[in-house]
């Protein structure tokens, strides 16, 4: 098996990449306390289907990069040398990889997969590649499990509708944030059943957690639309997030 930590610079990463070492070095350790020493939390299901997980990738990476779909993703989302970023549900890595060279020696990427065997490939690509800026690690269907103030950005690419408790994920993920941190989604304008998330749907979800959009565009390269959110205002309470319709594409 092999562990979820892949890179070689140690000390030198500063304290944010100390933070994500540690979380890596575990196996995909908690982020926070143990549940069994949390107080129980409710959250309101989802009025609309989820998608299964059938593939670790929508298309394969020439087709994509043909398309120039990273690097349109990237100017939209603003990626810039140095960042920290995360990447859900990040399957084969096309994301992870590209991440790890435009951020450089001096940004840091976490990429995560609730698969286990995906998330091996993944490490194992990583550490081919040598890509040293780059951690892997497992994550939860329900929590991502990041730790707190630590990101510019976290993607979550054409996955979002495989979630299956989106108000206690959205929920979790917010601390992970940078006071100016964003949340980038890219995904089809279509049905949750049909691989998809109808931008209104998604607006609507993110909004119910404490999230503002702050834009929404259409994005044909990356099979679909990007859509940018930020948190504001203080986090809700679980008991008072209010579910939204399920609305249709």
């Amino acid at each position: 098996m092999i562990t979820a930590g892949v890179g070689r610079t140690g000390a030198r990463w500063g304290g944010v990449a100390l933070a994500l070492l540690a979380i890596a070095a575990c196996d995909g350790g908690p982020a926070t306390p143990p549940k069994d020493k949390q107080p129980e939390l409710h959250f309101p299901a989802a009025d609309r289907p989820v998608a299964h997980i059938v593939s670790s990738g929508w298309s394969n990476e020439a087709a994509r990069d043909k398309l120039n779909e990273f690097g349109t993703v990237m100017d939209r989302a603003g990626i810039q040398p140095g960042m920290t970023v995360a990447d859900i549900g990040a399957g084969e890595g096309y994301y992870t990889v590209r991440l790890g060279a435009r951020v450089g020696k001096h940004g840091r990427v976490l990429a995560e997969d609730i698969v286990p065997e995906v998330r091996d490939a993944l490490a194992e690509r990583v550490a081919r590649e040598r890509l040293d800026n780059v951690s892997v690690r497992l994550g939860q269907p329900a929590d991502p499990r990041l730790p707190e103030h630590s990101f510019d950005r976290v993607f979550m690419v054409h996955m979002y509708h495989e979630i299956e408790s989106p108000y206690e994920f959205l929920w979790r993920m917010r601390p992970s944030l940078k006071p100016d941190g964003t949340v980038v989604v890219v995904d089809a304008d279509r049905t949750t059943q049909d691989h998809g998330t109808p931008p209104a749907l998604l607006t609507c979800e993110f909004n119910a957690v404490g999230y503002k959009l702050v834009s929404l565009q259409d994005t044909p390269a990356a099979g679909g639309y990007l859509a940018i959110f930020r948190a504001q205002g203080v986090r809700p309470d679980p008991a008072a997030i209010k579910p939204c319709p399920n609305l249709p594409a």
